[in-house]
Formats: C-alpha cells, structure tokens, sequence
C-alpha cells in the first residue's frame, strides 16, 4: 500500500481537496486504484451536529456517514464510494480509545497522546486504506489522505505525530508527503512572496515531516526564479515545486497537476509501476470538460432560495450539481442565492429594499430550487417561492425540505387548509401534512436522522423523472432528514394533481412528487446531489437545467439518450413565447404579493 499525504501550510480554505483529489484523479487515470481520507481535527465525532455557517455542508455517504464536505469532492472527481471510517476525527479516535481503555484493553497501563493516540490513528488509516472503494472487491494501491487545518495548529499536533512515526512504518518508498502552501502577490509590488511558504516548510520540518512535492497555489503561475527561491531555501528539487494557479474551473487541476508532471514524479517518489499512454482517455475527457466549461455562451439563471446563502459551501454539492447539469446543457449557470427570509412580508415591512430586491432575483430567473435544511428560519419564504414557481409555471426542484414547503404551500392555497404545517415548525396544527418519523428520538441530535443510500420505486411509468432515470423501476439516492409527508392525506394531494410517484419499498413515504399541467414541477425527499459527478449528472438537477433552459420537449423526444449539448444550434434556450410568458408571469407575481 502506498500512502500520499497532503498538508497545507500558512492559511486554511487553501484548496488541499481540490489538490488531494485532482492527484487521484490522475493516479486513477493510468489505471492505479485509489482510494482517500479525510482527517478533521476536530473533537465532534462527525460532521452531523455542525451548522452549514460553521463548516459548511454535511456531506452525506452511502453507510448514513455525515462527513465533511471534502469527501464530495473525493466521490466526484474519482468516482468512487466512500464509506464513514474515511472521514477520521478527533473525536472518533479519542472515543475509541477510550471505549478500549474501559475494556481494559490496555492492561492498566497509563493512556496517553503517544503512543496510544497515534497508534490508533495510524491503525484505522492502515486498516481504511485497504477497504474497496471502486464497488468491487480490489483492494486500492494507492491512499490519498488529507490532513485538514494547517501545519502548526494546536489540535492537529497528535496527528503529525502519527505520521511522523507512520512515515517509517510504511517504508521508504510507501510514503509521500504534498505540502499544499500559499504564495501570496501583493497588489502593491505585483511581486509573488516565498516567506510564508518557507516558514510553514520550517515548521514542517520541525514537526518531523520532510515534503517530497511542494503544491504552490498563487495567482499567477510561479516565475523560474521563484520556484528556484523556494527549491533553495526549502531543501526541495526545483522540478518537485509545483505551480498551481488561479483556473477558470476545477476541472483545470488535474491538468494543471499533469502539466507539473505529476504522474511521474510520484511514480518516482513511491516506486509506482505506471506507464503513462501517450494519450489517455480519462484526462482527455477531462480537457473536453474544461474546455466546454470555458467556450459556453448561453446562460442560464437558477434562484437558489435558502436560508444559508451567506455561505457557498453551505451548498456546495448543490451548487455542484447545478454546474454538472448546466454544462451538461451547454450553458452557464448564473446563480442567484436569494435568502428566503427577504421573501417574507415581515421584511416588507422591516426593510422594503431587501424585499423588492429579493422577489426581482427570484422573478428574474429561469428556475427555482429550494434546498434542505433545518429550523423554523426561512420557511415561510420558500413556501412562498414554491408558490410563485407553480402559479407562474417556472421550473422547480425542491429538496428535502423543499419538497415539504411544496406540499404545505399546495395544502393551504389549492387544498385550502390554511393551517396546514409540519409538526417541526408547529405541533399544534390541525393540518399536520409533514409529520415527524416514527423512530426519531427527539432526544438525541447526531445520526438521529433517516441517513444514507435507500431505495425508492416508482408507482406509474408517466413520470418525468422516471423518464429522466432512464425508466428504472427503482432508483437508490441517499437521504438526510427526520420529518416526512403525512401518509394519510396523500389521496386528497392527489386527488388535486400533487402525484407522488415515488415511495419507500414499504409504500408508506412519500420520496418523489410530480405536479401536474406544469413543465416541471418536481420535489424529492432524498439528496440528489450527493450521487451528481461532473460527466454524469444528476436527474432531478438535469431536468430542472433542461427545462428552465428550454430543452426539455427536445431531450425527451430523443428518448434521454443523449446529451442535450449535442443538440443543433435550432435548439434555442427560451423561445419567444416562453420569454412573453415570463415577463407576464414576472407582472402577475409582482402585482399579487
């Protein structure tokens, strides 16, 4: 087994993911069966319990692992899937230490930091690394781990220790460590600056760690002379510095990686037997994505209505997913983060600018998407986006909770059960159309949730989604959440054409709903978005990109075989008639609220 650790020096949010995975994705180009973990200092045993504000989003895995949003990464540039234990914390590793401390594991010896600690950090990597990952039953050559945080943070301390030792206890040629460092260039002198990367080098070294590649990230691409400057001064070969600059895309680091001669270098460093083709097929396809990415023309325009909008990658698999399926249609995506609470009437009040602004971003757009989440905040706005998307027949997609706002919002104004809610946001309604589950124990926070990959099955072959799926008879998605739509009034729902035309294997929840007489109306209980990659996107977000940019009718007439971007340049985004329909729709809407 071969190990590639990747580091990062002077300031966190560097892009050692996007490093740590590009590098995968290279090794897995020639054939190499990689494999990754994530290391998260952080004494929370997962990611379940964080705000998005906090650490971004909760990256949900196949087993019902929540774990941090890098291992999305991980999954969609390599392809793979990964399984709870590739997602290390501190408090995981301090939790099972003590359990076998409590055992009496240890004989009565004295618990401590070193070697208890490290050693049980370096045994769950050993053990992790060799566990499938490509669905079937080979074992990976290659484990690529990410050490969150920078060098030199406190609670990160034990686990430099373990690799310290770990470097040894892999062999000479079984150990590479990638140092990710910033170089910054003032705007001031225009001049790329060594010092910070030099002293996170220092302090590196001082740690007991010696990097075999040193990952500049800066950006413009790093003169000669720099990298000679920091070859110098930090004991490095000059070709082993690598530039990494500031890209259109992320699907430009892999070849920006190729380009630094990334392959042979760490066929060299850990005695890889690869044999680089002349020209590979997986980064070719890559260069087509990229180049794709850069040459669009056509644009696209989605509203977002969350409530954590303040913050990227509080959507990260979202916003990616969005992006996989607009490039899949041959258009750029222009997304609008619209904050729910500025939808709501009390912000009419509080602040009318925030409120006009927020329903000229919503009203101005091809599409809607309301996305999970938790809590009361908010909800009342993208019931209100539900609304507006229905009555002007713009394309939806709600997840999660947005698939209960679409039912709460068709509960009061078609149903006409003005106090109807879920039993999250109100206990007492006397119209409880979103119930909580029967095994959710309110008592308890952390993986208290319907969690991981579950099947759903399909009741009708007039779906749109099943269409889009390919016509399964089931598809399995991966899910998050505690409250679900009240079993017993879904025939009144459908009675009003809210179909649900997925459920459980039980029959008993409500997993896909389609509305109908509207373009595209859709909403499913699982997280799509997990399951998206850049080359092959998810269905619910590829419809809702088809349909807001007008090549839905074409997409199903071809039988959803092929890619949309194939299609003839006739295959306008918005015809003439849709661009009067919006611009009534955007009028009706205003004038209502």
């Amino acid at each position: 087994m071969k190990y590639v650790l990747i580091t990062g020096g002077v300031i966190s949010g560097i892009g050692k993911g996007v490093v740590a995975s590009s590098i995968g994705t290279l090794l897995k180009s020639c054939g190499t069966r990689v494999t990754s973990i994530k290391i998260d200092p952080y004494i929370n045993i997962d990611a379940g319990t964080f705000s998005p504000y906090e650490h971004g989003e909760v990256f949900v895995l196949d087993d019902g692992g929540e774990v941090d949003l890098d291992l999305g990464n991980y999954e969609r540039f390599l392809d793979v899937t990964l399984h709870k234990d590739n997602n290390i914390t501190t408090g995981k590793i301090y939790q099972s230490v003590i359990n076998k401390e409590r055992a009496g594991d240890y004989l009565g010896k004295t618990v401590q930091v070193v070697p208890h600690i490290t050693d049980a950090i370096q045994g769950w990597v050993e053990r992790v690394a060799r566990v499938p990952v490509d669905g079937d039953e080979q074992e990976p050559d290659v484990c690529i781990i990410e050490l969150g945080g920078t060098i030199g943070d406190i609670e990160g301390m034990p686990f430099v220790e373990a690799f310290r030792q770990f470097q040894f206890r892999a062999g000479k040629h079984n150990f590479c460590n990638v140092h990710v460092s910033l170089v910054p260039q003032p705007h001031t002198t225009g001049e790329q600056k060594t010092k910070p990367t030099q002293a996170s080098i220092r302090e590196l070294r001082g740690l007991g760690l010696v990097p075999d590649l040193i990952v500049c990230r800066s950006v413009s691409p790093l003169t000669k002379a720099v990298k000679e400057k920091i070859s110098m001064f930090c004991h490095v070969e000059s070709e082993r510095v690598l530039s990494v600059n500031d890209v259109t895309s992320i699907y430009r680091v892999p070849l920006l990686l190729n380009d630094n001669n990334v392959i042979n270098l760490l066929a060299e460093i850990l005695k890889l037997p690869i044999e680089t083709p002349r020209r590979n097929r997986n980064l070719v396809k890559w260069k087509d994505l990229a180049d794709r990415y850069d040459r669009l023309l056509k644009e696209v325009t989605i509203a977002l209505v969350g409530k954590y909008t303040q913050l990227e990658d509080s959507y990260a698999s979202v916003i990616k997913a969005l992006r996989h399926s607009a490039l899949d249609c041959n258009h750029k995506l222009n997304l609008k983060y619209v904050d729910s609470e500025d939808l709501e009437l009390s912000t009419q009040h509080d602040d009318p600018v925030r409120y006009h602004e927020a329903w000229s971003q919503l009203c101005s757009s091809n599409g809607v998407l309301v996305p999970g989440g938790f809590g009361l905040r908010g909800v009342e706005g993208k019931i209100l986006a539900c609304q507006w998307a229905r009555k002007t027949k713009k394309p939806f997609l709600g997840i999660c909770l947005g698939l209960q706002c679409a039912v709460i919002e068709f509960s009061r104004n078609v149903l006409g059960w003005k106090d109807a809610h879920s039993t999250e946001f109100n206990s007492s309604t006397t119209k409880p159309v979103v119930i909580e589950m029967p095994e959710h124990n309110p008592g308890q926070m952390g993986g208290t949730m319907r969690l991981g990959k579950r099947r759903t099955v399909f009741q009708t072959e007039n779906s749109i989604l099943r269409k889009l799926y390919q016509n399964p008879k089931y598809v399995e998605e991966r899910h998050r959440h505690r409250y679900e739509v009240n079993y017993d009034l879904v025939p009144q729902f459908e009675e009003k054409g809210m179909k649900f035309v997925g459920h459980d294997v039980d029959g008993k929840r409500m997993e896909i709903m389609e509305l109908e007489d509207h373009p595209y109306y859709v909403a499913v209980q699982y997280h799509p978005e997990y399951l998206s990659r850049p080359m092959k996107p998810s269905p619910p977000y590829l419809g809702l990109l088809l349909a807001a940019s007008g090549k839905m009718q074409n997409y199903l007439a071809r039988g959803c075989r092929n890619s949309p971007k194939f299609s003839t340049d006739s295959d306008v985004s918005t015809s003439d008639e849709e661009i009067v329909d919006f611009a009534s729709a955007k009028e009706g809407a205003t004038s209502g609220l």
